[in-house]
């Protein structure tokens, strides 16, 4: 099986949690491809896509917005999750946090089969007025491996899950050889 993982991110924290969330796939024996939204121009070749996005300002990063957009009738043919990062505190890992709405949006657009909000990232060195002064309170790091990692296995659990092709000859699912640790993720 082979999965996708998009991003938009603004100051590095969403695509760290796309790299987390590749690697976790690749545990699974799940080949992943970790990339930038904005760099993607074709989803074939692939079983499944999930979609992140930084949350900034109640609004999911354009990247993401734009991605489920020009891909859309894509998407809808394939097993599709969204995922946000963004608040600056533990909440995300008490409880579910409501996609901001236009996630929600990206989520009819593509049929997406469910949403997790995850903790963010803000730098006490970020640049910017907003950021900068956001940081002075707020700075931190709340993305949590072990939240990332239940969800990816929830996601592998499901019902519907991308099967791997079974082999025309015997009719049974391929074997693989045990996979190496490859983590190809394009984190900028």
């Amino acid at each position: 099986m082979r999965i996708l993982v998009v991003y938009g991110s603004k100051r590095g924290g969403t695509a760290g949690l796309a790299a987390m969330i590749g690697s976790a796939l690749e545990s699974a024996d799940v080949i992943a491809d970790v990339t930038p939204a904005s760099t993607v121009r074709s989803l074939e070749g692939y079983d499944a896509v999930i979609v992140g996005g930084a949350v900034y300002m109640h609004r999911w990063h354009k990247d993401a917005r734009r991605f489920v957009r020009r891909h859309a009738a894509e998407l809808a043919a394939l097993p599709v999750w969204l995922f946000s990062s963004g608040p600056l505190d533990d909440s995300a890992t008490r409880g579910v946090i409501e996609p901001v709405e236009q996630a929600k949006q990206a989520m009819r657009q593509c049929h997406a089969r469910g949403h997790m909000t995850f903790g963010g990232r803000l730098s006490p060195y970020v640049r910017g007025f907003a950021a900068g002064a956001m940081a002075k309170q707020m700075a931190g790091d709340w993305r949590d491996r072990t939240h990332v990692n239940r969800w990816v296995r929830e996601i592998l659990g499901q019902p519907g899950r991308p099967a791997r092709p079974a082999d025309p000859l015997t009719r049974a699912a391929p074997q693989r050889a045990p996979a190496m640790p490859t983590a190809r993720a394009a984190v900028r």
